[in-house]
């Protein structure tokens, strides 16, 4: 009889290498509703289950900003005493196989990607990009962001529909994200907070398609304009992609690995792989980084946001050495920037199959985050961020770097001793 150690060392390997073979590849766009089958005044978030009296700032201007885009309100004050009555519904994303940046509100008829995991079977969702500044997902909702939304629904989400049509006709498939995500880990992006290459690498797969798909013209460039003009554009599809990964590790019974890391602004929390879809939380901490004209440290909310999944999934924060540049978005310097690759291999169990890191010799990125080895050396995940005011309306007002509370490792920790009896 295998002792505990061999079981738990057998199960991280077998959950460690699920994630690394995990094939997430883009084959959809649909509404939430078609999708995920939402219905009524019912909207995801990212992170922990939370209510709306303990619901940060920018986490309550997106709910008001959903709210407005599905005329469920005609002003923001209706959308906010709707929300105090409790009749708008609030879910975590992760519950639906569902990922979101910063607030990551999801509402029914919002347009998403869909994924289909080739290895696994699985289908993971994301929502699309809508830039930086003032928008959705930092919990700004101004007329020009639903606006853009709105635009969103009816020209972007039709031609991306199309798109990835025509690509399926020609492939068979979609498009595949791993070889993608790849690849922009060895031109410069960690693939969270710096998408230059990843986006780019996007672009030049989706354009013939797009041309393709016979669309009006106007559609055709508008779209093609708005995903060449956000350099974030791909993080969306890449979390997705990130959420197939970590799904395929998750529920290996005796496994030690993390496979949920998310914020809401208010609670950061975790799942790990044995551990079921249990939320271990703590309040979250607040983003030190680099900030807009205007705004300081005294006006950042608490981290918030689904997109530390990549991080979940080896890239992202723990593969900032492959992005030196991302230093002048996030803060630090170039060395720091390798120095916090190289911590995170002291907290993971293997190295990346596929994603490699060409500074480091092209030795693979640090994947599969161990609560034990959290503990025993006391050096917590480090997370690429951006940074929403802590009030609701205003947006985003910098980007930086956070590191996950220790408390909700050691709670795990408990949880699982409590499950196994070790």
């Amino acid at each position: 009889m295998p002792s505990i150690k061999e079981e738990v060392e057998e199960a991280n390997s077998k959950s460690v290498s699920r994630m690394m073979e995990s094939e997430p590849v883009w084959i959809d766009v649909g509404t939430a509703e078609e999708k995920l089958s939402m219905k009524g005044r019912t909207l995801l978030h990212a992170g922990p289950p939370i209510d709306w009296k303990r619901a940060s700032g920018p986490l309550r201007g997106a709910v008001i900003g959903a709210s407005l885009y599905e005329e469920w309100a005609e002003t923001p004050g209706e959308a906010e005493r709707m929300a105090e009555r409790g009749e708008i519904g609030l879910d975590c994303t992760h519950h639906h196989n569902a990922v979101g940046p910063m607030a990551g509100v999801i509402s029914p008829s919002m347009p998403l990607y869909e994924l289909m995991d080739e290895k696994h079977g699985t289908r993971t969702y994301s929502n699309m990009n809508e830039g930086i500044g003032k928008v959705l997902r930092y919990g700004a909702y101004g007329e020009d962001v639903i606006e853009r939304l709105k635009w969103m629904g009816s020209v972007l989400a039709p031609v991306l529909k199309a798109t990835i049509e025509e690509a399926r006709k020609e492939s068979g498939r979609g498009i595949s994200l791993k070889p993608m995500i790849a690849q922009a880990l060895t031109m410069g992006d960690e693939a969270h907070n710096r998408n230059n290459a990843t986006t780019s690498l996007l672009i030049r797969q989706v354009v013939p398609f797009m041309l393709k798909s016979g669309l009006d013209r106007k559609m055709l460039f508008e779209a093609a304009k708005f995903m060449n003009e956000n350099n974030f554009t791909a993080l969306n599809l890449g979390m997705a992609a990130a959420k197939a990964m970590s799904l395929a590790a998750h529920d290996v019974p005796h496994s030690t690995l993390v496979t949920v890391m998310s914020r809401n602004g208010t609670d950061a929390g975790i799942w790990v792989s044995s551990l079921g879809n249990r939320w271990y939380t703590a309040p979250a901490p607040v983003p030190r980084g680099l900030w807009f004209p205007g705004f300081s440290e005294a006006d950042a909310n608490p981290d918030i946001g689904d997109s530390a999944i990549t991080e979940t999934a080896g890239f992202g924060g723990f593969a900032m050495a492959t992005a030196p540049a991302i230093v002048a978005w996030v803060g630090g310097s170039v060395q720091s920037a390798i120095e916090v690759t190289n911590r995170m291999y002291e907290i993971t169990y293997a190295k990346h199959k596929y994603f490699q890191i060409p500074f480091l010799n092209f030795k693979g990125t640090p994947t599969g985050i161990d609560i034990r080895k959290i503990l025993k050396t006391g050096i917590l995940p480090a997370i690429n961020t951006g940074i929403a005011h802590k009030k609701a309306g205003v947006g985003q007002i910098g980007a930086g770097t956070v590191s996950f509370p220790m408390e909700v490792f050691r709670a795990s920790l408990k949880g699982y001793v409590d499950k196994y009896g070790v």
